[in-house]
């Protein structure tokens, strides 16, 4: 019979991955203890040593422990990501974390001062040793007790690296709904994105955005997961879903699929359509009711089909208006009506050739 890997009897498990103290000291210590100083007699090389122990192991250190807080100290979350940080991981959990980091390497400074002013005083070989181990020791403890911190910046980033960028400035259409609506296919027809499409639910686990041509600017459009609807009972995936309708949206299309396919009742999808209205009164949403190829309904909402592209020209003239009102020009464009350009004729209207100073000089002389 053979044998299945990773299954469960196995009698193998999961690498266990070693929390990162482990590996920030490590490349401390080691490069320590490359330390060769030069001096007129043993004693005072045995001091050069041990002080430039304390120096390099503890800079080490700090600077490993501000490559681990980089991306979030360099380039701050944009409201979008902190609002998905703060549901994932908890509500101020990033700053939590950034604070005992912060905390941890002002304690290591000021372990390393004072360990290299109680190397001045050291009356030996011996003692120098025992000093150098006392500072390793207490360095050590600092950097293990910010382990859990380490790790869960290193989540964090690992989260934001699996969820696109958003441009703040940019305008950005959200499309929502029910899972297994036809979302992803509608994102396809409308954008540069490629997000899988399949017949089950829950294709879609996090957010996915692509790119539509507006002319001056680029629309972000965002593909989300599936949302029930249920009330204090949503998952992971449902949460960044609303996250996004009422953090970056410009405009959200409401998808609603009356064929059944999708395996959830219209009526259901119409409850969630409504809530969002109430709890988003001023954000502009366009119900649209798809695979008409499938199922027309007698209805007013606009009915459209990824599959015929029946209904996407009229969906798109939807969403520029209400993205930049009608009337509203681009800058450019702007300029051109406003100050039209006058017609020259370059050969016989020559460009008159400012005079030097050293010319300009002249003239007034004579």
């Amino acid at each position: 019979m053979t044998q299945v890997r990773g299954r469960r009897g196995s009698g193998r498990r999961p690498p266990v991955t070693p929390p990162p103290s482990v590996a920030i000291l490590d490349i401390a210590f080691h490069r320590a203890s490359l330390a060769t100083p030069r001096g007129e007699n043993k004693a005072s090389r045995d001091r050069l040593r041990a002080e430039l122990k304390i120096v390099r192991s503890s800079a080490t250190v700090a600077r490993h422990l501000r490559l681990e807080t980089r991306r979030f100290v360099r380039t701050p979350p944009t409201p979008f990501e902190a609002t998905l940080l703060a549901q994932t991981f908890g509500s101020g959990s990033l700053e939590r974390a950034l604070t005992r980091v912060r905390r941890a390497e002002e304690r290591i400074r000021g372990l390393a001062q004072a360990a290299e002013r109680s190397t001045k005083h050291a009356s030996g070989s011996e003692e120098l040793g025992d000093q150098i181990r006392a500072f390793y020791g207490r360095l050590s403890s600092f950097v293990r007790e910010i382990d859990p911190d380490l790790e869960r910046l290193r989540q964090m980033d690992r989260f934001l690296d699996e969820r696109p960028h958003l441009d703040p400035a940019a305008p950005t259409l959200v499309v929502a709904g029910f899972p297994n609506v036809g979302k992803s296919s509608l994102v396809a027809r409308l954008s540069s994105a490629h997000p899988k499409v399949a017949d089950y639910p829950f294709t879609t686990l996090s957010i996915a955005v692509g790119h539509a041509d507006l002319g001056f600017d680029r629309l972000q459009v965002l593909d989300t997961p599936g949302v029930l609807g249920r009330k204090g009972r949503s998952n992971p995936a449902e949460v960044e879903a609303r996250s996004a309708v009422g953090g970056v949206a410009t405009v959200v299309v409401f998808v609603i699929d009356p064929s059944g396919k999708c395996g959830y009742p219209v009526e259901e999808q119409e409850q969630l359509l409504s809530r969002w209205k109430e709890e988003f009164p001023h954000l502009p949403i366009i119900p649209v009711e798809t695979k008409c190829d499938l199922v027309r309904r007698s209805t007013d909402r606009l009915q459209v089909s990824a599959t015929t592209g029946e209904g996407l020209e009229t969906l798109e003239s939807q969403v520029r208006a209400l993205v930049r009102p009608q009337g509203e020009l681009p800058p450019m464009q702007e300029a051109l009506v406003e100050e039209p350009m006058a017609e020259v004729d370059f050969e016989e209207s020559p460009v008159r050739r400012r005079p030097s100073r050293r010319e300009g000089s002249r003239d007034r002389s004579n």
